[in-house]
């Protein structure tokens, strides 16, 4: 039924648990998992050396958390990885998109500063726009 998943990560506890669920629907199907994870834009009007030290300190972060999802995955056969500057939610989508997943796994809510009424703002926008079935968790 799946064969392409996509997991959205932030390391949240919510994405936590997303994670467990995306590793066992990925193990039950033989389905290949992508997790994907984003972080804000780097402002460019920061200039130099403090541009290249915010780029830094924003990648070795998303290392941090990719390494984090690859924790509770566990062994999977088929699992990559992709890390984004941008707005979550279409990233999410793009990727979604790209890859032609089958299934987009997320939390409802993320480490965002906002969040909406009752999921959280970039898990509302993915479900209302993707083009597969989102599975949020929480």
């Amino acid at each position: 039924m799946f064969k392409n998943i996509l997991l959205a990560f932030d390391g949240s506890a919510h994405a936590q648990e997303a994670a467990r669920l995306a590793a066992d629907l990925a193990r039950q199907y033989g389905a290949s998992l992508c997790v994907v994870h984003t972080y804000d834009p780097v402002p460019d009007y920061l200039g130099e050396p403090f541009l290249q030290e915010v780029i830094s300190r924003r990648t070795e972060a998303a290392d941090r958390v990719i390494e984090q999802a690859r924790a509770l995955l566990g062994a999977l056969p088929q699992v990559e990885t992709e890390v984004l500057e941008g707005p979550a939610a279409e990233a999410i989508l793009r990727v979604a998109e790209v890859r032609k997943v089958d299934l987009i796994v997320m939390g409802t809510r993320g480490l965002g500063q906002l969040s909406g009424l009752l999921l959280g703002s970039q898990s509302q926008k993915v479900l209302t726009h993707a083009q597969c079935p989102v599975l949020l968790v929480r």
